[in-house]
Parts: structure tokens; C-alpha cells; sequence
């Protein structure tokens, strides 16, 4: 069926709409109250479309939608399928993926921790944080001020009264009350976390005369070390609170959003004021031409989707797109009004002033950024691209090599260099599945197609060259997996050992490359790390095995004495050369075991 036939089939509902193009990827999602005028329109004849819904409208092949209740459910999920595809007509929203925030668990004793990951499970959700500095600086407050407890046992009545869970040294050192013993009952925890959610909320008061009030009756009590404590925790919050600069007289807890634009770029500050003081910078950085009323409607539905910290005030630049279903599921949200403001004079647009400058200085620094990583990178890299005769310089190199012990446990490596530096965080390793015995060019193969089927789909970075260590073999069962996921068009080569040659796919012979280059230079140092990469994972699967198959076969020896016995001794020679007292002292293995294990390593050592 064509796009045509399929226009006049859309409902006259409320729903989402999504455009495919000739790949059947998903390239555009968009939101309508009556979804067959708003999808129709991209389709008339119209002289008035701009650069990019020309663009979008030439690549769409098909489309499909999702009817909805109501308008507030489909601002939802289109922002939710949004996130989950981030389709290229979309804005592009730089930081999204990365937001932090703080969860308070929905348990009978709740966990506070910082997370990345949204569970729907009833807990509440803080952030989310862009500002690193800010989320630690919260954090850091609140293990000073709360003895929250920090393991991550589930814990209810039963397991409490039972005492399934012991006291930890958090409990000795006075940074937790024990409740994993009964210690602190649950109605005093659950009050400890209200006094927490408070003061995520930024809402210090209620903690500071809790403490101040704990603090005096310690001391009448001559509790003197109990009142200490609460001084010490008096002192944290306070501290905490002159970090934060009185802004205003206005105690409505508000959100001053600001944007600052030069092109296609741009920078969303979220400036948070809580109790009339300044309690958090954060910032959204995006790509897209899109008009300012889109691209406010986007970073706010997905700036607040899944957190609760969602003030009564929210100060806006211009009124966003779909203004009433954002305040009606903000609304929704937290079960009180939400009001959108939009100050033109007075307190309130002096704060929307300082939040435009904070976003011109940080859309400058950025623009100044990408600059400097577009024009300066090293001269082996330069170098590199003019011996291979590329259109751009590769600054980001992957490379894979194969490693196997006499045909068993073949494993691979890919290291990534950028700029000539390694990105060690970005290292993988594989352990080869689909190949039985020797077989190089598969397992290359294999390994080429899973990576680069996994970046596809997680929509990662592609890199500027791929390196494969070997030959014309191995480049050719390379080329053939990249051509499978149909990227044949990034730059690969190989780079043989014996002669140090390099390889391009179709040609039979070798590049001719100056053995002093510095470009050939930096691709033998990134092939020697990807072997030493692959060597070193090898050796610590072959010694994992050979460890496992020494001790396990010993009666009494467990996995956790197994692991005691590696924590306490280095490797397997030096439990061959310890005597049994020193092994019982520090391990608490047995004396009879501990000789059987000895007896084991040196066996293995002879």
C-alpha cells in the first residue's frame, strides 16, 4: 500500500504519527489532536514548507500511527517514542541519554542512591542532574546529614525481626542507625526519609529544625556524643545552605528555563530556585532548526518525564507548543496546579536574564569546543590521511584483532583510538561463539558483524577507519560484514604483520607507505595495543580456568573459600610456597584443607 492509499485511511483522532523512509527506519514522530489534517498537511502542495519539512516530506515511504485517548496521553507518547528511537527529523537532544538522578526506592526501609536507570516501581525520582558538581555536592550533603543506609539488602519486618541481616561498619561508625537489626524502628527510618525527600525538594528548614531540635535534647538528656552528632549534622546543612546564593524574596519554589541559539545549536539552562535561593544550574544542549516553541515543548516534556521534583512556577522564554497539555500532565503529575509564567519586568524577568546568560556563555564555550575538535588534531593523523588518501582525517580509529590458545578459547579485541590517544572506556572484548577450532577469517568476521550490528542499533558512534590486523584474507571477511549491515562505505584496511603492509579492500597489492611515516607509526601502535588487548584477555580467561579446575576438585573448597584463597594470595605459586598457618590466619580455611591445598598448587607448579 502507498504513503497515498494510506492518507486516506488515518483516523480523525487524537494520536502520533510516524514516518518511515526507504529503509523502513524510523525518521520523523510527530503529535496530533486530529491526526488525518495534521498528517495530510505534509502531503499538500505548499510553498510555505520550510528547508526541513521539504527534506523530511522527499525521504517519507511510508507512515503509520497511534490512536490515543486525548491530547495529553499523545504529547506522552510521542515523547516517549521519541527517546526510544530519536528519529532524524527530530530535535536532537545531546545530553537525553545521559541524565542522572536521585532515587528514593519504594521499600518498606527505602534506599537513596544516584541512578541512570527509571524503574516505574513507585520510587521517586530526583533531577534530572546535568550539573555533576551540583548532584555531588547533594549527595555528599545528604550521607553528612542522614545516616541513610547504604547496602542494598531488601528489608521488611520479617526479615528484620528474623535478623537475616547483620550490622555493617556504616552502624560502628555512625553513618547508618542499623534498622537491618531493628535498631532504629521503621516509623523513625520512614521519618528519616521524609526529612530526605524534603530536602531534595530543597526544602532545608524542616531538616534544620528536626536536628536542632534532637540536638537539645541530647543534651539535656547528657547525651553528649548524640548531640554532637547532631551539630556536625547541623553544621552539613548549613553549609550546604550558604553554598546555595540567596537570589530572592520570592519563596515559590520555581523553574527559570532560558534559550540561547546561533544556527543549528543550542543551549536550554534550567535554572531550579528553591526557598528564594538558587538551588541547581542544569542544561539541555541540542541540535535542530526547529522553531523555539518545539524545541521548548520537547526539553520540557522530557526534562520532567520522569522525575518529581516539579515546582508550582515554571518561568518560560516563549510560550511552548501545546502550552495546555503540558500544564494539564505536569498537573497530573504532582497533583497540584502548575502555572507557566512568562515575566516581562521585575524579580521574575531578572532571573530569566540571568538564566539567558548563563545559556550564551555555554552555547559560546560549546560552538568554541566544537571548533577545536574539528581543526586540531595530531599530525600523525594528518599524516595518516593523506598516505591512505581519505576525504577526512580519521580521528576516530577501531581495531580488531584475534587471539586463540592451539585452537580453543578464541577470543578478539577492539580498541578504539581518537586522535591518536586511546579511549580505554570504549575497549571491548569478545569471546568468539559461531567458530569451532582455527578459523581466523570467521572469527573475524563474526566479531566485525557484532560490533558494528550493536552500534547500529544503539545509534553509537561509527568510526572514521576500521583496522584489521592481517592481511588481504582477513580485510576481505571484514568487508564482507560491513556490507552485510550495508555501512560498506567507512574506510577499512589491513595491516600485515610480516612486512608491516598495508591493505586496501580491491587492491591485490600493498599501499605504498613510507616505513618512517608517522601515520603507519600510530596504525602499529594501535595494532600492537588491540594484540595486547586480545593477548591479555586470553590469559586471564586461560588462567580463570586452570584456577577454577585446581581448587574446586579439593573437598570443603566452595566458591567462596576459592575466593577468599585469590584474595588473599596473588597467584597459584605463591599458595604452593605459603605454609598452612599463614593460609588458615588469613583465609580461615581449615588447617586439613589448607594442606590439601598446598599439597594442589604445588602439584600444578611442579
Amino acid at each position: 500500500m502507498t504513503v497515498k492509499d494510506k492518507l486516506k485511511l488515518v483516523p480523525t483522532k487524537p494520536g502520533v504519527y510516524l514516518f518511515h523512509n526507504d529503509k523502513n527506519e524510523i525518521i520523523y514522530i510527530g503529535k496530533a489532536k486530529n491526526l488525518r489534517n495534521r498528517v495530510r498537511s505534509y502531503f499538500q502542495k505548499n510553498k510555505y514548507q520550510t528547508p526541513k519539512n521539504q527534506a523530511l516530506i522527499a525521504r517519507i515511504t511510508d507512515l503509520e500511527w497511534i490512536v490515543v485517548a486525548n491530547e495529553v496521553e499523545a504529547l506522552l507518547t510521542e515523547a516517549n517514542l521519541i527517546k526510544q528511537h530519536t528519529p532524524k527529523y527530530n530535535i536532537d537532544l545531546r545530553d537525553d541519554k545521559s541524565f542522572p538522578f536521585i532515587r528514593v526506592t519504594n521499600e518498606p526501609y527505602p534506599q537513596v542512591y544516584l541512578t541512570r536507570k527509571i524503574i516505574k516501581d513507585g520510587s521517586k525520582y530526583f533531577g534530572p542532574y546535568t550539573n555533576v558538581a551540583i548532584l555531588k555536592q547533594s549527595l555528599s550533603a545528604l550521607r553528612r546529614v542522614f545516616p541513610i543506609r547504604t547496602c542494598t539488602y531488601y528489608l521488611d519486618e520479617k526479615i528484620v525481626k528474623d535478623k537475616k541481616i547483620k550490622l555493617c561498619l556504616d552502624y560502628h561508625i555512625n553513618k547508618c542507625e542499623g534498622p537491618c537489626e531493628g535498631i532504629v524502628s521503621h516509623a523513625e527510618y520512614n521519618g528519616m526519609i521524609k526529612r530526605v525527600i524534603e530536602f531534595l525538594h530543597g526544602n532545608t528548614a524542616v531538616t534544620e529544625d528536626y536536628i536542632a531540635e534532637q540536638m537539645e535534647v541530647a543534651s539535656k538528656e547528657k547525651r553528649y556524643e548524640d548531640a554532637a552528632l547532631a551539630r556536625d549534622q547541623l553544621t552539613a546543612v548549613k553549609d550546604f545552605n550558604a553554598r546555595q546564593r540567596k537570589i530572592t524574596a520570592n519563596f515559590t519554589d520555581r523553574d527559570v528555563f532560558a534559550l540561547a541559539r546561533e544556527e543549528n545549536l543550542g543551549i536550554m539552562v534550567i535554572v531550579r530556585i528553591r526557598q528564594g535561593r538558587l538551588f541547581s544550574r542544569e542544561k539541555v544542549s541540542f541540535q535542530g532548526l526547529d522553531k523555539d516553541s518545539v524545541v521548548l515543548k520537547s526539553i520540557i516534556t522530557r526534562f520532567y518525564m520522569d522525575g518529581d521534583s516539579i515546582p508550582p512556577e515554571i518561568s518560560l522564554p516563549v510560550e511552548p507548543d501545546d502550552e495546555n497539555e503540558l500544564m494539564e500532565w505536569l498537573s497530573g503529575k504532582i497533583k497540584r496546579k502548575i502555572k507557566f509564567l512568562y515575566p516581562q519586568r521585575g524579580e521574575k524577568a531578572q532571573e530569566s536574564r540571568i538564566a539567558y546568560q548563563n545559556a550564551k556563555l555555554l552555547l559560546g564555550e560549546w560552538i568554541i569546543n566544537r571548533k577545536k575538535r574539528k581543526e586540531f588534531y595530531p599530525a600523525s593523523v594528518a599524516q595518516l590521511q593523506e598516505d591512505l588518501n581519505m576525504k577526512a582525517p580519521p580521528r576516530r580509529i577501531e581495531a580488531f584483532d584475534i587471539s586463540h590458545l592451539g585452537g580453543t578459547d578464541t577470543v578478539a579485541s577492539m580498541v578504539c583510538f581518537v586522535d591518536g590517544k586511546a579511549r580505554k572506556s570504549e575497549y571491548r572484548k569478545y569471546k568468539v561463539k559461531t567458530v569451532i577450532g582455527i578459523d581466523d577469517f570467521a572469527s573475524m568476521h563474526e566479531v566485525v558483524l557484532r560490533r558494528y550490528k550493536r552500534v547500529l542499533d544503539e545509534k553509537l558512534t561509527l568510526p572514521d577507519l576500521i583496522l584489521i590486523d592481517g592481511g588481504k584474507g582477513q580485510l576481505s571477511v571484514a568487508v564482507s560484514a560491513l556490507n552485510e549491515l550495508r555501512i560498506d562505505h567507512i574506510p577499512i584496511i589491513g595491516l600485515a604483520k610480516r612486512l608491516e603492509e598495508v591493505f586496501l579492500p580491491g587492491n591485490l597489492e600493498a599501499q605504498t607507505i613510507s616505513k618512517q611515516s608517522p601515520g603507519l607509526i600510530l596504525l602499529r601502535r594501535i595494532r600492537d595495543e588491540a594484540h595486547r588487548f586480545a593477548i591479555t584477555f586470553q590469559k586471564q580467561k586461560r588462567n580463570k580456568i586452570v584456577t577454577k579446575s585446581i581448587f574446586d576438585e579439593i573437598p570443603g573448597m566452595g566458591t567462596k573459600r576459592v575466593k577468599l584463597l585469590l584474595n588473599a594470595f596473588s597467584d597459584v605459586k605463591v599458595i604452593a610456597n605459603a605454609d598452612i598457618e599463614s593460609i588458615r590466619q588469613r583465609t580461615g580455611i581449615p588447617e586439613k584443607i589448607c594442606n590439601l591445598v598446598i599439597r594442589k598448587a604445588q602439584e600444578h607448579n611442579k
